[in-house]
């Protein structure tokens, strides 16, 4: 017994042993991923030397001797310090995810090998103009010296996946293939319409989506019945907070001519809203070229192109133009095949097959009809009807030219050049907002807009009526652009660019305008404005939403207790959402609680549709108040605010004076992998408190009564064309996607502050990397 004893005791003593030896070793390898700050590399395909320069955020100035070895050094940069983010969106647009991540992704990688992003990138590079099939190739060059340098240690998430694959000159398409999807997502409007036939009068849909009545066009689509196992078919569809990359986008732009800017020369502004994550989508960079040429601003990881920038005559950003690109489509079977105007036809078929970690593969087999992908194809029972559901979205269509057209954007002069580089952006549908040295400004719409031969885009058409569906794309040049307006001024925060005797129809209902009517304020307050003016234009977190609603506030009885003492906080509030107020809190709150009563009493489950802002205005202001019931809104109103003031008083105390927004409202990002491991989720997230909401220029978006900030400016960008170095940014995380990298968080304490740092390529401290030719 003494001997087993003594055994025992030796084994935990050497367990104990190799547990902190074996941490240690993983902590070694993953420390063996970090690049060094000082390097000579050989890239065998360069034509020159390149010399990168890192400042103390580690933001490269590239300075190459040809476009060509420019493009090399960004891929490898690109590599060097976001190469998991790369691998990240490559998977989720080809539809790999579950290959890493099991089960958690596969109704992501269904939906996205439905939509054949991975096959259309292919056929889209191969018809590219020549220059951009070089850039897209000389990237991809760069990436893999950096590949094969590194195999498994080029990136810590590597040391398990194993050595990453090579970067194929089309997989940087996939990166606008995924943008275009969720920045023109209004097929998911058309589903919630669906669903809710049956459910509501056709009167009330229409109620939920208020129309934007200055433009529009009648909705001559016969309503139909309620297609059977909607609800089913929706579960398949991939929902934003738990498998979607992306959430409903938003962004602003403006920019002011010569006689409106401090400087004596065009300025312009950009800050794009997408989900917040660690790292963040942008990735800032300087390339310096002969001539004085250059490149300047935020990149996208997986791309060789400035997506928001400068060069030295042009700087440009972009917002969603929240156009409807996209419809549904009853398809109904004939023989093997479905029905057209011109008899029956085949489907287009392929089969794909989904390795899935932990589990068997799965095998899809995928149909397209001539409008798109058959969406009922992903509804597991099978239909008796005949009828199916396919997607037409304008972001699928062949012979994508975004590419070219960014490249072209990068390389432009004038404001004829950025004309025609936003005519060549075919997808997806965006405000480009426009600045040259020159003195100019324009707002040009880019992505293909579909004609309609009936209907307003908000119900499916039938796709084997002949007087229904697309008859092609509304061309360029109609649509509603705007070059050198009187004001000298021009803004978007999503709003309707087009004005009311337009004739080109973009959508039937468009989001509110709070953020771009504050933008306008802003810029008609000053007779010039400063880059310090923009940049403190990007953090304003006056909401005109919330000053819109007060006054329905005002018409409540007083409750008794905390929900009185909240009530007069908000009818003394100004409307500003600073991290430091409590009315921020109780007012969105209040709002999500409202919502979700007008919904019960509609008898709508909230999975089927959650109301707009722009709806819930028109109820509280009593324009749809027959919404809240035969009570009225009052009622409804007065359990929303005791509902929400009960809620905050168990997480921030009994005193409404002393709660913050910011407590509840932190902006949060996170690393895609690790936030699935509690130890390390905790190491790698980044948190701090946020101002702003949905509604302000300042966006801190958020979903449902979680008030985490997951959605708003990760990148903010101001552009001073007097001046060769006026550039101006910040991103929300840092520049490197390595935890152990002293750049994984260190732009945050300055995006959060609302500071921009100087692009001139002056800075230095991060170290200095030389590529030299093999």
């Amino acid at each position: 017994m003494a001997f087993l004893f003594r055994f025992l005791g030796r084994c935990v003593l050497a367990l104990a042993l190799l547990i902190p030896v074996a941490v240690s070793a993983a902590v070694g390898l993953v420390w063996w991923t970090l690049p060094p700050e000082h390097a000579e590399v050989r890239i065998p395909t360069l034509d020159a030397p390149v010399a990168v320069t890192l400042d103390t955020y580690g933001i490269p100035l590239i300075r190459a001797s040809t476009e060509a070895d420019g493009n090399r050094a960004l891929g490898w940069m690109h590599a060097r310090d976001r190469l998991f983010q790369m691998e990240m969106m490559r998977r989720g647009a080809t539809g790999r995810l579950s290959e890493i991540a099991g089960t958690a992704t596969l109704r992501l990688d269904r939906f996205t090998r439905l939509l054949g992003l991975a096959q259309r990138a292919e056929a889209d590079f191969a018809t590219l103009p020549e220059p951009t099939r070089a850039a897209l190739t000389q990237y991809a060059e760069g990436v893999n010296a950096w590949i094969t340098a590194h195999g498994r240690f080029a990136a810590p998430e590597f040391l398990i996946l194993g050595a990453p694959e090579p970067w194929r000159p089309a997989d940087s398409l996939l990166w606008a293939k995924v943008m275009g999807l969720w920045l023109s997502g209004n097929w998911r409007e058309e589903m919630n319409r669906m669903r809710l036939v049956g459910r509501l009068p056709p009167e009330r849909i229409a109620e939920l989506w208020p129309r934007d009545t200055t433009q529009g066009r009648p909705d001559e689509a016969e309503q139909r019945a309620a297609l059977p196992g909607l609800d089913r078919l929706a579960a398949q569809i991939p929902v934003f907070g738990i498998d979607a990359p992306l959430p409903a986008s938003a962004s602003n732009a403006w920019a002011v001519t010569a006689a409106r800017a401090a400087g004596g020369a065009p300025m312009l502004a950009s800050d794009p809203h997408l989900a917040f994550s660690a790292p963040i989508l942008w990735y800032l960079a300087r390339i310096e070229l002969p001539e004085g040429r250059f490149l300047a601003g935020a990149t996208a990881p997986g791309t060789p192109f400035v997506v928001i920038g400068r060069n030295r005559d042009l700087a440009w950003g972009f917002t969603t133009t929240q156009s409807d690109t996209q419809d549904l489509v009853y398809e109904r079977a004939a023989g093997t095949g479905y029905a057209t105007p011109q008899g029956p036809r085949a489907f287009t078929t392929r089969t794909e097959t989904i390795a899935i970690r932990g589990a068997p593969s799965e095998t899809l087999t995928v149909r397209e009809t001539r409008h798109g992908p058959v969406l009922t194809d992903l509804d597991p029972a099978p239909r008796a009807d005949g009828l199916m559901i396919a997607m037409a979205m304008a972001n699928l269509a062949p012979n994508d030219t975004a590419a070219a057209g960014l490249l072209a954007l990068n390389r432009g002069t004038t404001l004829a050049d950025a004309r025609a580089a936003a005519a060549l952006i075919t997808s997806p549908p965006q405000n480009m907002m426009v600045a040259a040295r020159s003195g100019e400004i324009a707002m040009y719409l880019t992505g293909r807009t579909p004609l309609r031969r009936s209907g307003d885009g908000t119900r499916p058409f039938e796709g084997w009526n002949p007087g229904q569906g697309w008859s092609g794309f509304v061309p360029f040049d109609a649509m509603p652009h705007v070059e050198n307006p009187t004001s000298g001024l021009l803004a978007n925060a999503n709003n309707r660019p087009s004005p009311p005797d337009h004739p080109v129809f973009l959508a039937a209902s468009f989001p509110g305008s709070w953020r771009f009517q504050r933008a306008m304020a802003l810029l008609n307050a000053r007779p010039q404005h400063s880059t310090a003016d923009f940049a403190a234009m990007q953090v304003d977190t006056l909401s005109l939403f919330a000053r819109a609603m007060l006054p329905a506030l005002a018409t409540m009885p007083r409750p008794e207790g905390a929900a009185g003492a909240a009530l007069d906080l908000l009818l003394a509030w100004d409307g500003q959402a600073s991290a430091a107020l409590p009315q921020p809190l109780i007012f969105n709150a209040f709002m999500e609680r409202f919502g979700r009563w007008v919904m019960r009493t509609a008898g709508l489950a909230e999975d089927v549709h959650a109301p707009s802002q722009e709806f819930l205005a028109a109820v509280l202001d009593g324009r749809l108040a027959h919404w809240c019931g035969a009570a009225g809104c009052g009622p409804l109103a007065a359990t929303a605010l005791g509902e929400a003031v009960r809620a905050i008083s168990r997480e921030q105390g009994p005193d409404p004076a002393a709660w913050r927004w910011g407590a509840a409202h932190a902006a949060r990002f996170e690393h895609p992998m690790l936030r699935f491991i509690p130890a390390l989720a905790a190491l790698t997230r980044m948190e701090v408190p946020a101002s702003g909401d949905g509604d302000t220029l300042l966006r801190a978006g958020f979903r449902g009564e979680d008030f985490t900030a997951i959605h708003g400016a990760g990148l903010r960008a101001v552009f001073d064309l007097s001046d060769p170095d006026g550039t101006l940014a910040v991103i929300a995380s840092g520049q490197s996607g390595h935890p152990m990298s002293r750049h994984w968080r260190d732009l945050l304490p300055a995006w959060r502050d609302g500071l921009v740092l100087r692009l001139d390529g002056r800075g230095t401290g991060g170290g200095s990397v030389v590529l030299r030719p093999q």
